[in-house]
């Protein structure tokens, strides 16, 4: 039995605890400030016997910011990095480059598409996850990104935006409940049906929310193999619901907001903020525009473009071509004629997204506050009751209030948060229950997390150097036996492809090929091969072009040309199986998990290590530990791959030739792997496990096995 086999079964053996590994450091003399968040915390615990744990040491901090924030361990570069700052700045530095991070958006678009059951196979669903990840880069506030999701209305992947309403076909009362639970964290979807059980909430309450979407329109056009959202004149709810009473009786619902706003005649002073805020930021677009406009050179130019303008109408007129333009003008009144606004959602929006609506600004501050710190003020995030109180609400009121004064922006919210000492202690060990729980629901220590599936795929990727090739080309070649078609008859295949060159001649049909929106990842096995979205792609088409479409039907000849182009056996060709051997250069390069297709294949790593269906509403990540999850991380084709030493490593140096050094390959590893020192005795235990191996390549790959299976691993520090 090999090293590695033996380790194997002993984590085997232990998989269902999963708890962290406490790490015996020393915490630097610095520690974070004080927050108003900390003292606000610190006066609701009045009453709560416990001491909180200390705050979490430097290198332990860098692996827990950097994988809440970017969705991945930090590499050997960044550690180096953050040892050189100083040690009273570097935990606020970081936090800022981290925030500024292109991966910043891709972490938090995940983030999002949970809380918004973002499906890439829903209709418009590439392009809707393209726009919340636009929206996250671009630090659109987060009020803005959602009236846009409740008032969109257009052609899907056109207008990106209606995915979110497409995702649920449009149907009312799916949305009343998605925009309570989603936006509001309120669960009136049980009131459908009858009043509530356990709360306030009544039939006709959820009937009336449910009437601001009972004129949006879900259409399917089969010309054009267009799908789109528009409003109609008549409403589909109506009161009372079906089966009570005479249908007679039944009339169109009045949409009614039934949750209720914060009162009072003078705004409280989040909401003072806000609109200071914002008035000085339409204030600084307005001067720059105007010092824009007053540019002498912009000045003529626009003279220039309205001088030639006015000269080509007129030379225009007397050909018609001024005439075609007017018609464009009326296709494009038509185009918007098809998919109007909708008032009633329009209204929704807005008040579904005041600074008075408080249910708004405390769900995605209470979602954000379980992200960073694995629990809520109020949990389940979804369930805000009369039944489940925050645990702190003085707190969550004050995050509220910030949120909001700050511009609803997401950042400011996180930088809040991450900041304070409560974000920063360390885990509670070695206690019985009941203790923990007390402790970890005061927020006295934080709760232990394993990473996120993405995070998780991500940093297996990072610690095994598999962002890039690491090994030199020809080094790794392998042989193995393909399945593959092979044609039989040479001349039966001549004249298979003279008919379709000929059929494809004649009709002439589009083959125009679309952007390509994705591209394979390089994983080997199918259950870590995915598709990476390319964000770009998906939004390269203009979704504010006037566009109608041609009601055209496709000829018999034009639609078998197609069907034609893209068979892979073609009619008339005869083949015969056959196992061809290859030989091919196994230096496989990874990309990243956060921007693949989303949910991923019920089998892919990301569903295993827990990543949701998005299908039910109010559907969690499942972080329970599986037999699944075990054997996978010990066999998977990644977790191999990131095991095994390239020549183009610095750890290869160090086994092999003249400057081996396995103690230093050791600490490599550590700060590779887990982001700390190695101890002493885990120096030597490295070092036997190298030596025991048939060579040292294979002794240090079984070293990097045993650290990227361990606990301290999967979980954040």
């Amino acid at each position: 039995m090999t090293a590695r086999v033996a380790l194997g079964v002993a984590l085997l053996i232990s998989v269902g605890s999963f708890a962290p590994l406490a790490m015996n450091v020393a915490v630097s003399a610095e520690s974070a400030t004080l927050s108003p968040l900390d003292q606000l915390l610190a006066t609701e615990n009045a009453g709560v016997k416990a001491q909180a744990t200390p705050i979490i040491n430097d290198l332990a901090f860098l692996r827990r910011i950097t994988v809440d924030m970017i969705g991945r361990i930090p590499t050997a570069a960044e550690i180096d990095e953050y040892m050189a700052w100083s040690s009273a700045e570097r935990r606020l530095q970081v936090i800022d480059k981290l925030l500024a991070d292109g991966r910043f958006a891709d972490r938090w678009t995940v983030f999002y598409s949970d809380l918004l059951r973002l499906r890439t196979g829903a209709e418009g669903g590439q392009a809707f996850l393209a726009y919340v990840h636009k929206a996250v880069e671009a630090s659109v506030p987060y009020d803005e990104m959602v009236r846009q999701l409740l008032i969109a209305n257009g052609k899907a992947n056109y207008t990106p935006e209606v995915g979110f309403i497409l995702g649920d076909g449009a149907d009312p009362m799916a949305m009343a409940g998605v925009t309570s639970q989603t936006f509001m964290g309120i669960r009136i979807a049980c009131a459908q049906c009858h009043d509530h059980p356990f709360d306030v909430w009544t039939r006709e309450d959820f009937y009336g929310l449910a009437a601001y979407f009972g004129k949006t329109r879900r259409y399917e056009n089969d010309f054009t193999n267009t799908i789109y959202t528009t409003e109609a004149d008549a409403t589909t709810v109506l009161w009372p619901p079906e089966g009570v009473g005479k249908d007679s009786d039944r009339k169109p619902m009045v949409p009614k907001f039934p949750f209720q706003l914060a009162e009072g005649t003078e705004d409280p002073e989040y909401i003072v903020r806000l609109k200071e805020l914002r008035a000085a930021q339409e204030e600084r677009k307005l001067a720059a525009k105007s010092a824009k406009q007053n540019k002498v050179d912009d000045l003529l130019a626009e003279a220039d473009k309205a001088l030639e303008k006015a000269t080509k109408a007129v030379a225009v007129d007397a050909t018609g071509v001024l005439a075609e333009n007017q018609s464009e003008v009326e296709k494009l009144k038509l185009a918007q004629g098809r998919y109007r606004n909708s008032e009633l959602r329009t209204d929704l929006a807005k008040l579904v997204t005041s600074p008075r609506n408080r249910y708004f600004a405390k769900n995605l501050v209470n979602r954000v506050w379980s992200e960073l710190l694995g629990r809520g003020f109020v949990d389940p995030v979804d369930d805000f009751s009369q039944n489940n109180k925050p645990s702190h609400p003085k707190t969550l009121d004050y995050l509220a209030d910030e949120f909001v004064a700050g511009g609803y922006d997401l950042k400011n919210l996180i930088r809040i948060i991450v900041t304070s000492q409560t974000y920063q202690r360390e885990h509670l060990v070695n206690v019985d229950d009941p203790t923990r729980t007390t402790v970890e629901t005061a927020f006295l220590a934080t709760s232990p997390r394993r990473m996120i599936s993405e995070a998780l795929y991500d940093s297996i990727v990072v610690g095994g150097r598999l962002f890039d090739v690491k090994h030199e080309q020809g080094k790794n070649l392998t042989t193995a036996w393909r399945h593959q078609q092979v044609v039989k008859d040479k001349k039966s295949e001549e004249i298979a492809t003279a008919n379709l060159a000929a059929a494809v001649q004649t009709t002439k049909p589009d083959m125009k090929e679309k952007p390509a929106a994705a591209v394979p990842t390089s994983g080997a096995y199918s259950v870590e091969d995915a598709f990476e979205l390319d964000f770009n792609a998906v939004l390269a088409k203009k979704d504010d072009e006037p566009e109608v479409e041609q009601m055209k039907m496709m000829s018999k000849e034009e639609i078998e040309a197609q069907a034609m182009s893209k068979q892979i056996g073609r009619p008339g060709v005869e083949y015969i199986d056959k196992y061809v051997k290859v030989i091919f250069d196994d230096n496989p390069r990874f990309t990243t998990a956060l921007r693949m297709e989303t949910p991923a294949p019920p089998t892919h790593f990301l569903r295993v290590f827990g990543q949701s269906t998005r299908e039910a509403l109010g559907e969690f990540r499942d972080h329970s530990p599986t037999m699944r999850q075990a054997l996978l991380i010990m066999n998977g084709r990644l977790i191999h791959e990131a095991s095994r030493v390239g020549e183009l490593e610095p750890a290869y140096p160090l086994l092999v030739g003249k400057k081996k050094d396995y103690a230093k390959a050791v600490v490599l590893a550590y700060r590779d792997l887990l982001t700390r020192e190695a101890t002493e005795q885990e120096i030597k235990e490295g070092i036997q496990l190298i030596e025991a191996g048939e060579t040292p390549l294979a002794g240090y790959a079984d070293f990097r096995w045993v650290l990227l299976n361990c606990n301290e691993f999967r979980f954040i520090p």
